[in-house]
């Protein structure tokens, strides 16, 4: 054992460190004196390993340098500000690389299908040190341990880049690499994606709430309709072009079910003979506007409108019938409403959304239709809704083109993707049966896949004598005013206290040179100050967010800076005014 005597200690490092490859690896019964035997010393003068079946080892041909000399840093990349995250860390040659020829500051997480080479990685290295400055990170080789790994890395995806290395040397090993690989690097896609939109869009949503807040609580609560629909078979109606052939065969069958659609689908529910029975928007962009241009305002008028708070407050006041507001997870909800209340994961899909209010409501089951999440030929949507386009042409850098049940090519896109695949672990989850008229697009897994003769002669869009009835009276009741909260206004304190930080910042700054760990100390206790109070924390995201690449990614604080920091807590001082102007005074918020 010899050879591999850094593994314990290695792995109580990463237990302490909260690693998730450290349980992972525990748990596993290894041989570790036959891994032990195994390990020969190449033709090189190298520790290596054999390869499965007797074909050599794994640097048998070639030495590591000559695979990792690519894994290189472009100049100009700002290496301290960004991370690399390896799949597959063989014996450690290819870490070793990374660790040694990067700057101290960069970050890197080892994702490792195999626990015994993740043993053996770890016996041959002391990676302690690495380990505990928080730079190397082990991670488990699930989607969740994946996934909150790289979002721990918010900060090296904003303000720097994260570098993905499939090891090539660890595929000959098995395909376990090649798949590993391919979620890891779909979800680094996947965080940046979301993290790049939140980045964008956070001052807009948190904007839009707080436009929302006080007409929020005249407009009423979802709280009434929590299980209100027991009993309801629920139709969610999509905007997918499939609508256009599958909505007017299902219509004359749902005045059984409760019939929902998002705000953009009205108009062409409405060209198709489908009335809803409410509808939801949760999108905060400005294009949402649009759907006004071809709504009939009389026939909206009498069904009722969802909303997330997020939404632009010109939609809800725009809409014609009564408009209930919905409190979602991210922005002030999060913190401010979960105990007044209901607050909703609404997801970034209102299909999602609606089947999750629909679950959440009680229904007895939901069926799909018009949830195609792709297109066939150039049209993305069903006609009447205002992102279908004459003409939509394919276009490598944003769409894919992939297959559908009957083997034909659809075209989607990575948000209509991640769309399905969240419905598709609702489905899953919520234990209610779902099932999808489906029109070719992408498939849902857990859905029946049936068509518009078989709803009917099942009977899947009857609710129960008394059913709907009972949630139109909830419906009735959400749209009751309800008391307005207020808090206690902060400005004035936060004023003198970051007038006082700056001043000290303002010295400090003047003789940097000799001042770096006050500096840092100093924009660390601000950074604690900004996120002190969830009343304002979700507005501040992007000034925390900036003030943190400072403090935490910075190879040196130079005079220079200081301006930075000075415009960072200008803007934080105005939006908590903002807010305090929007969300009165009088009662202090209660501590998170």
């Amino acid at each position: 054992m010899e050879l591999l005597q850094f593994l314990r200690p290695n792995l109580e490092a990463m237990t302490r460190r909260g690693h998730s490859a450290a349980p992972w690896l525990g748990g596993r019964n290894l041989d570790l004196n036959a891994l032990e035997k195994q390990l020969r010393v190449n033709a090189f003068g190298l520790r290596d390993l054999p390869l499965p079946g007797g074909g050599g080892t794994l640097f048998g041909a070639v030495p590591p340098q000559m695979f990792y000399r690519s894994w290189q840093l472009a100049p100009g990349a700002r290496p301290a500000r960004g991370a690399t995250v390896i799949v597959g860390c063989n014996l450690g040659y290819g870490l070793n690389h990374v660790l040694t020829t990067h700057p101290a500051l960069h970050a890197v997480a080892v994702v490792e299908p195999r626990p015994e080479m993740l043993a053996l990685c770890l016996g041959m290295t002391d990676y302690r040190p690495f380990i505990e400055q928080g730079r190397l990170e082990f991670v488990a080789p699930d989607a969740q341990s994946i996934w909150e790994a790289l979002g721990r890395q918010d900060l090296r995806f904003i303000h720097g880049a994260i570098h993905f290395r499939a090891d090539m040397p660890s595929q000959q090993l098995g395909p376990e690499y090649a798949r590993t690989a391919s979620l890891v690097q779909k979800t680094v896609e996947n965080v940046s994606i979301e993290l790049a939109t939140l980045r964008r869009m956070q001052d807009v949503m948190v904007g839009n709430e707080i436009g929302n807040f006080r007409a929020a609580f005249a407009r009423g609560s979802i709280a009434p309709l929590q299980g209100a629909a027991l009993g309801v078979a629920g139709l969610v109606v999509g905007a997918g072009p499939s609508l256009a052939e599958l909505g007017p065969r299902l219509a004359p069958l749902a005045e059984g079910a409760l019939t929902v659609t998002a705000l953009q689908t009205l108009p062409a529910a409405r060209a198709l003979g489908i009335t809803p029975d409410l509808c939801m928007a949760i999108d905060y962009s400005p294009g949402i506007v649009q759907v006004f241009d071809r709504l009939d305002r009389d026939w909206a008028a009498n069904i009722p409108f969802i909303y997330s708070t997020k939404v632009r407050p010109e939609v809800v006041e725009r809409y014609p019938g009564p408009a209930i507001p919905m409190w979602t997870l991210g922005g002030l909800a999060t913190f401010l409403m979960r105990d007044r209340e209901p607050v909703l994961d609404a997801g970034g899909n209102v299909s999602v959304a609606l089947l999750r209010l629909l679950a959440w409501c009680g229904a007895a089951r939901v069926t799909l239709v018009g949830q195609d999440f792709a297109w066939s030929g150039q049209r993305s949507h069903v006609a009447g809704h205002h992102a279908q386009l004459p003409v939509r042409a394919f276009d490598p850098e944003r769409h894919m083109r992939l297959k559908n049940l009957a083997g034909e090519e659809i075209i989607s896109t990575m948000s209509y993707i991640t769309a399905q695949r969240d419905m598709e672990a609702d489905i899953a989850r919520l234990g209610i049966p779902v099932h999808n008229v489906y029109g070719g697009g992408l498939p849902l897994a857990g859905a029946e896949v049936l068509g518009p003769d078989e709803v009917a002669a099942r009977g899947l869009l009857h609710s129960e004598p008394g059913a709907l009835e009972r949630f139109q009276a909830a419906l009735h009741r959400a749209a009751r005013p309800r008391p307005v909260p207020v808090f206690q206004p902060r400005a004035r304190q936060w004023g003198a206290s970051l007038r006082a930080v700056q001043k000290r910042l303002g010295k400090l700054y003047a003789k940097a040179g000799a001042r770096q760990a006050d500096i840092r100390q100093t924009l660390e206790q601000v950074l604690l100050f900004l996120k002190q109070d969830p009343l304002y924390t979700p507005y501040l995201y992007n000034e925390v967010i900036d003030l943190a690449g400072l403090a935490r990614l910075s190879t040196g604080h130079a005079p220079g800076e200081f301006s930075q920091v000075r415009r960072i807590l200008e803007r934080a001082l105005a939006k908590v005014r903002e807010i305090d102007r929007a969300l009165g005074a009088d009662v202090p918020l209660r501590a998170a």
